[in-house]
Parts: structure tokens; sequence; C-alpha cells
């Protein structure tokens, strides 16, 4: 009996609370339900106002209105339209239907619709208004105001509130059902478990160690988050626009308080000695654009090779000056070589070693044991520089190009917990050329300390897999495109590189194109109607500049009527003149030139200017801006700027970009001629196309060329590495944490008392 009143004590409160709702609950659905019906009610307002709207068209021409009326009378025979009327466009009533009200007008019937209950109480009943514009052919004719019968809508809120109330009710009696049967069977239980609440017991539990049965299952949950992960960034559409203030951003909320390292052998700012004071120098580098504003974001330190005649003189006494000068926003870190280490490790196993067998340009390798030696040296040099400079245990390390492919490993041995991100600037070859490199293994396990090694495109990430596979044994995860070496894992990506695209301050300043056409035609003496095709490259062989004359050659021979029409202007800035490789391929593109200007004299000028000499950016903009052609035919290339470059410079959206399908940016413009540089024919034809294409294929081709480059610019490139690095911390991060949590549940405890935590060994 006790337990019944009690019962009925929880039981009374509950029927109170039921009814309550009950009583709060139908009046809320009232309203949502007239707010539905109203917009459904609009809805097929606006449907009947199409469907009149042709016929009101035709029958406003007819002027005495009884077609309209006629058409109105027909209307309002559907049993929830109540009246019609007609609003000219100035705002005057007519032709409304009997039941439409005398006072109603106009503005009355538009402030009224506008409302956010439009009803309105008539003598047959409550009514919702609408109002909805006619077009004709020839514009706006008015429009109709629309009355319609809301007593439909009592009738089924009546019936809503009926169904409503039972609900409720049964839900009440179900509920108080259940109630009975479970306190009449576990009362006992339940006023235990209660005081026992009440004294504060079972409150806290000790942490249960993990069952083992439910590792599959964390491990399959691990895979399916992965999986997400990868799609959701698969399915990322256009993004906004990057730039500084966006890489900034990113850095200070995904790599807040996350020391950055960047290691290069070309220096962001280069300190020369001329007429007895001290310069400063900006090289004109991707790579430093890309990543100095990194630096700036983050206070970073870049470590690189001083080889200015005056960088001696503006370091401190731990061979640092701070950058940009006058700011010191960063730490640049200069590293000192010795005349024969630079020989060794940069002339020769990295500029006459890697750099001809990753470009497979048909230049032999040359592989030397001292070089090898040296390499090896200068690479423990700087990593040393990377150990020394790190502030924490997990420096996020940016290295750069093939100078350091043994780098990343040599500071995974000393910083295991470092975020370390190596990009490969040039091409990777397929697994039979890169097996001619003596030391294959050493460079490939070097790499493999990296967490990510990024390319340019996803065939050179390719065939670093599968050089990986066929000289390592490793785990390959090609779905992830993961190695896994040693037991820590590499994720190989691409990143295709890109230029910074110039700001509207910038571009104001620029010289009108028909201006740098004049003034370039003017100083290297060519007539003013002549046609420009320009390239603009570094002395390399495989840059394809004697493939191009070929192609210029065979222009001339084919198409003959060309040749008093257009001049070729080729800038080959001298590069590596230590080598003779380059010295060589320097003399046989002068020789070929020559050739070619005394095979087709023209009393204007030659065909052919070689302009031999380096040349600064705004020269180059101005030589872009003039040209109707540019030509980019390299052998093979990791990507190859100058063809980004020309597009950013073509802001009257003219010229004509002629592309090798080799270089790493033609998977990125498909709008450019693409052109086997192997082919002089196809070349040849390509630029003869590109002369004479019409103005408006140029703004079509070059708008899209545009868009793409200013898409995918160098922030982006820099916030793409960056946002993958901060994800892998993160899992890093918290693969440790639950690594330490699960050594210190397993730890025996002795006497009964709480183990410590043991150092969980880090990896990467």
């Amino acid at each position: 009996m006790k337990t019944f009143r009690l019962q009925l004590r929880f039981l009374l409160p509950l029927a109170l609370v039921l009814c309550a709702t009950a009583y709060l609950s139908v009046p809320l659905m009232d309203r949502l339900t007239l707010r539905w019906f109203a917009r459904d009610l609009d809805m097929r307002g606006a449907l009947v106002a199409n469907t009149l709207s042709d016929s009101v068209a035709e029958a406003m021409q007819e002027h005495k209105g009884r077609k309209l009326q006629a058409l109105f009378d027909r209307a309002v025979q559907d049993e929830r339209l109540v009246a019609i009327a007609w609003c000219t466009p100035e705002g005057v009533l007519q032709h409304g239907t009997k039941l439409f009200p005398k006072d109603m007008d106009c503005e009355k019937a538009k402030a009224l619709a506008a409302a956010r209950d439009p009803e309105l109480q008539l003598e047959s009943g409550a009514v919702h208004v609408s109002v909805h514009p006619i077009t004709a052919e020839t514009g706006p004719v008015g429009s109709l105001v629309l009355m319609h019968d809301l007593s439909f809508i009592e009738r089924r809120s009546k019936d809503t509130r009926q169904y409503l109330i039972a609900l409720i009710g049964g839900l009440g009696a179900v509920i108080a059902l259940v109630t009975v049967i479970v306190a009449q069977l576990s009362w006992r239980g339940w006023v235990s478990g209660t005081r026992a609440l009440l004294r504060g017991e079972g409150l806290v539990r000790p942490l249960a160690p993990p069952a083992p049965e439910l590792e599959p299952l964390a491990a399959e949950l691990r895979e399916r988050m992965r999986d997400l992960q990868d799609d959701y960034r698969r399915a990322q559409g256009a993004e906004l626009e990057w730039s500084p203030e966006r890489l900034r951003s990113l850095l200070q909320t995904q790599l807040r308080g996350d020391q950055v390292i960047v290691v290069s052998n070309r220096e962001p700012y280069i300190h020369e000695m001329r007429d007895a004071q001290v310069v400063v120098d900006r090289p004109a580098s991707g790579l430093v654009t890309a990543v100095e504003p990194i630096m700036r974001a983050c206070s970073g330190t870049w470590i690189a090779h001083g080889s200015g005649s005056a960088d001696r003189q503006v370091v401190d006494r731990h061979d640092r000056v701070g950058l940009p000068p006058g700011q010191g926003d960063y730490q640049l870190r200069r590293i000192w070589l010795t005349p024969e280490q630079e020989q060794g490790y940069y002339y020769g196993f990295a500029n006459e070693g890697l750099w001809p067998l990753c470009h497979v340009a048909h230049v032999r390798p040359v592989f030397r044991a001292t070089d090898w030696e040296r390499y090896v040296e200068v690479n423990q040099l700087f990593a040393d520089a990377v150990v020394a400079e790190a502030r924490s245990e997990d420096p996020v390390v940016l290295v750069q190009d093939y100078h350091f492919a043994l780098l990343p490993a040599m500071v995974r041995k000393r910083l295991p917990r470092a975020t370390i991100l190596m990009f490969w600037h040039i091409p990777w070859p397929n697994p039979e050329s890169f097996g001619i490199c003596p030391w294959r293994d050493q460079i490939l396990e070097g790499m493999l300390g990296s967490t990510i090694v990024g390319f340019h495109t996803r065939f050179h990430g390719k065939n670093f897999i599968e050089t990986v596979d066929r000289h390592l044994e490793a785990r390959i995860e090609h779905e992830h495109s993961t190695v896994t070496y040693g037991g820590r894992p590499t994720l190989v990506e691409s990143y295709p590189i890109s230029i910074e695209w110039p700001t509207p301050e910038e571009t104001r300043t620029w010289p009108s194109p028909s201006q740098c056409r004049a003034e370039t035609c003017a100083r290297l003496g060519i007539p003013q109607g002549h046609q420009l095709v320009v390239g603009v490259d570094r002395f390399d062989y495989t840059k394809g500049i004697l493939e191009r004359l070929n192609a210029i050659e065979r222009l001339m021979e084919k198409y003959p009527a060309v040749r008093d029409r257009f001049t070729f202007v080729q800038v080959a800035a001298p590069t590596r003149a230590a080598l003779d490789e380059y010295r060589a391929f320097r003399r046989r593109i002068e020789e070929t030139a020559e050739r070619i200007n005394q095979r087709f004299p023209r009393a204007e000028g030659a065909v052919v200017r070689l302009l031999a000499t380096h040349h600064g950016h705004e020269a180059v903009m101005r030589l872009y801006r003039a040209a109707d052609v540019c030509m980019v035919t390299s052998l093979h290339d990791g990507m190859n700027l100058v063809c980004k470059e020309f597009v950013a410079a073509r802001d009257d959206l003219r010229g004509v970009l002629v592309l090798s399908r080799f270089a790493g940016a033609a998977r990125e413009m498909p709008e450019a001629l693409i052109v086997n540089p192997y082919d002089v024919e196809e070349v040849a034809d390509a630029v003869m196309v590109g002369l004479d294409m019409p103005g408006a294929e140029q703004r079509e081709r070059m708008a899209n060329l545009r868009s793409t480059v200013r898409e995918n610019n160098v922030f982006r490139w820099a916030g793409r590495m960056l946002t993958d690095a901060a994800r892998l911390r993160l899992r890093q991060r918290v693969s440790e944490r639950v690594r330490r949590h699960r050594s210190a549940v397993d730890l025996p405890q002795p006497d009964g008392a709480t183990g410590a935590v043991r150092n969980w060994p880090a990896g990467p």
C-alpha cells in the first residue's frame, strides 16, 4: 500500500505535466499550422498568378475590361479562392470580383500581404491576402490581389488538436503503465541506488583498461576516420583566394606557438660589398617568394648557405641576422662552406649528379665518391644547425629541394617528434633511371625521414613511391599515398608551386602593353610592326632552348611569308658557369642563333635576338607584356614558373602561350598550346597558330589561364602543405596521449598503489 501511494505521488505530477504540455502545445501547433498553410497559400497564389499571366495580358488589350472580369469570375469558382482584383502599375484597383471588400485598395492589400500574418476578417470568414506581380513581354503590366479562404485551416486544426490530445493522453498512459511495472519490479534496488547516489557512492570509478575485444572496433574506427579525412580533402571545392593574410591566419590558428624552420641552399637576402658599402640584394626566386610569408607570420628561422661577399659582416656571433632588413620579422642563420665543400656538394653531386639524373635530359650524370662525401658532410652541417636552432622537441622543419636529400633522416634521429616537410622542386625519374645513382638507398632512406615528401605533380610522386618499392623494404599504401619505412609513415603528396599573384596596386603602375612593345622594339632595334615571340630561361640544357631555336628555323622554312613580320627574343640568364657542360651548352646556343641569322638575313635586323644577361623582374615583366607569343619548351621540368609569370603579366587578356607537355605546369594549363618540344614540326606549327590566333580566342584562353594561376597561387601551395602538417601533428599528439594513457593503465600496480606513467617512445 505504501508503494502504491508513492507511485501515485509520482504519477499525479506526471499527469499534471502531460496536461500542461497538451494545454501549451495546442496553441503552438495552431500557430505553426497557420504559418505552414499561409506559406502554401502564397506558393499556390504564385502558381495561379503565373497560370493567369498570359490570359490577363491578353484581356488587358480589351479596353472595357469585360474579358478580364469574366476571367476573374471563372477563377474564383475554385473552392479556396474568395476574391480576385487587379491593380494597375499606377496602384489603382480595378476589376474586383463580387466578394472583394469595397474599402480595400492596392496600398492596403500590399501592406497586408507584406505583414507577417496576412489575415483579413470578412463577413464570410477569415481570408489570406497575397499580391503577385504580372509581367508580359513588354514589361510589368500590374499585379493580382488574391484572397484565399482560411476556413479549411480551422477544420484541419481542429482535427490536429484532437489527434494531438489523443496522442499525449495515450503516451501518458503508456508511460504510467511502464512506470508502475518498473517500480513494482525494482523498487528496492531503485531506492538503494538512489541512497547510494545521495551518499556520493558510485560517482567516481577507477578508469578500467580498454577491453581487448574492442581493439578491432577501435582500429576500424580509426581507419574510417582516416577515409573521411581523405574524402573531405578531395571534396573541397573552390576555395577562398589565398593571400599572405590568409596564410598568416592559418599559421596562427593551426600552428599556433609551433616553431617553423626553413632549410634551403639559397638565402632570401644576400649582402654584397659594392663601392665600400654593404648592399642588400633579394634573389629572384619562387622559393623565396613562397616561403618568406611563412617566416614573417611565425617569426621562424631560415637556415641557408651564406654566399654574399658581405654576409659575414652583418651576422651576430651566432651567425644570425634579422630579416627583412630593418624589420627583423624572422632570423636567417647562415652556414659557411669551404670552396671544397661547395664544389663537391653543390656543383658536384647536386648539379652534376642529381640534376641530370632527375631531369632525364640526355646528359649523363656524373657521380664521384668525393662529391658524395662532401654532400653528406654539408647535409650534416645543416642538420646540426636545425637541431641547434630548435626551441622544442617538435619544430616544423621545411626542407627545400634536392640539395638536402639526407637531412630529414639526420634531423629525425635527433628530433624524433619533429614534423619534417621535404619539397622536391625538380622531377623524380622512374625507378630504372634513379637506380643509376650509386647511393640511391641512402638518398631514399634520408628522404623517408620526412613526415611529408612533396612534389609538383602526382606523376612525380608516383615515380617516387615506385622507386621506394623497387629499392627498399617498405610498406606502401597506394590509396593514401603513404610509405611506411622503419616503422615511420611518410605521406607522399603533390603540391604544385606557383607565383605570387600581382596586387591591384602593383598592376596600376604597369605600363600598357603597347608602351612595353614600343620600348622593347626601340631598345632592341626591332621594327615597330613586328610580332614578338619571346622565351625567358636560364642557360640550362633542360629548358629546351636549342629545340626552340630549331623550331624557329623550321617555322621560317615552312612559312616563308612570316619571315619579315616577326622577331624571336630569347632571354638566357647565365648559370653554373663553373661546370663544363653548361659552358659548352651556352656556346652551342650562341652558334645556333648565329647560324639561323646568317641563313635568313634581313635588312631590318636579325631574326633571333639572344640576350645572354641577367634581367630583373621589371624588365622581364615588360617583355612579357610586349610579347605576342611566349615559348616555354622545357624538355623536363618540375613546374616552370615562366609560363605562370607570363599569364600574370597579361591583364589585357592577349598573348599566346606555347607550353611543353613535359613541364609540370602543363597539367594545370590546358588552354595553352601544348606541344612536344622534341617535335620540331609541331612546335613550329604551334608558333604559327599563335601568331595568327584571333583576338577573341586569345582573350578566352588567357582569361581561363589567369583564373587558374590566380586561384592556385604560391600562398595556396604553402597553405596546403602547412594544413597537412598541422593535421598530421594533431594526429601525432593524440596518438601520443593515447599511448601514454594505455601505458599507464597497463602497468602492474605494486601493493595496490598507482604506478607512474612510463615514458612512451614518441614516433613521427
